[in-house]
């Protein structure tokens, strides 16, 4: 694949300069792997942009083939430009990746559709999802290496593990603005009704 250069023709790395130092867990993805996913990303908005087919990749490890939930992170600078991702896996984890890379580019509806001038100014950024499991105590989260996903009927919402280090909040925070991303009020958490899970997250 070919090598990203910035504006002034110099290479660019595709990831953020370590953005979230001991954040989530490491799920034992090899740097090359970890290069070849965010090359994928990059690729699939590229294309996706220019109106060009989507290259093949040639995948060798088996931890690409199966099937992973993740969410891509765009960032141009320090500000967020997009960010989706998907909670079950259903494809193989380079599909899914893709996938949520394009999503992420071109659906988030926080944003306007990436445009081909920003392609060389944006950091991508994976998570790649552990299950979720249910807890009943607060006491459960580790910030620092959890997520959250809460639930009550049809509103849900979900925050990756390092929004709660990004923003420094403790459990009773995160907890409030994750009831609040699912558009409920923010001691719904506390209710028997609303569920809470926990997830982690290898992120690069």
């Amino acid at each position: 694949m070919e090598n990203r250069k910035d504006n002034r023709g110099r290479p660019r790395d595709l990831a953020r300069s370590n953005p979230h130092p001991r954040v989530g867990v490491d799920m034992g993805f090899s740097a090359e792997e970890k290069e070849l996913l965010r090359e994928a990303a990059f690729q699939a908005i590229r294309c996706r942009c220019m109106g060009e087919a989507m290259p093949d990749i040639a995948v060798q490890t088996p931890g690409l083939k199966e099937p992973r939930a993740a969410f891509v992170c765009i960032h141009k600078g320090k500000d967020l430009r997009g960010c989706i991702g998907i909670i079950e896996a259903r494809t193989s984890l380079l599909e899914t990746v893709k996938t949520m890379a394009v999503e992420a580019a071109f659906g988030d509806p926080r944003f306007c559709a990436l445009s081909s001038d920003e392609l060389d100014k944006i950091d991508i950024e994976i998570s790649v999802l552990t299950p979720m499991r249910p807890i009943s105590d607060p006491s459960e989260i580790e910030i620092g290496r959890d997520g959250l996903f809460i639930r009550k009927g049809y509103r849900s919402g979900l925050l990756l593990p390092q929004v709660a280090t990004d923003h420094c909040w403790d459990r009773e925070q995160f907890l409030k603005w994750t009831c609040l991303k699912a558009g409920l009020p923010e001691d719904a958490w506390k209710t028997k009704d609303v569920e809470v899970y926990v997830f982690s997250a290898d992120v690069f």
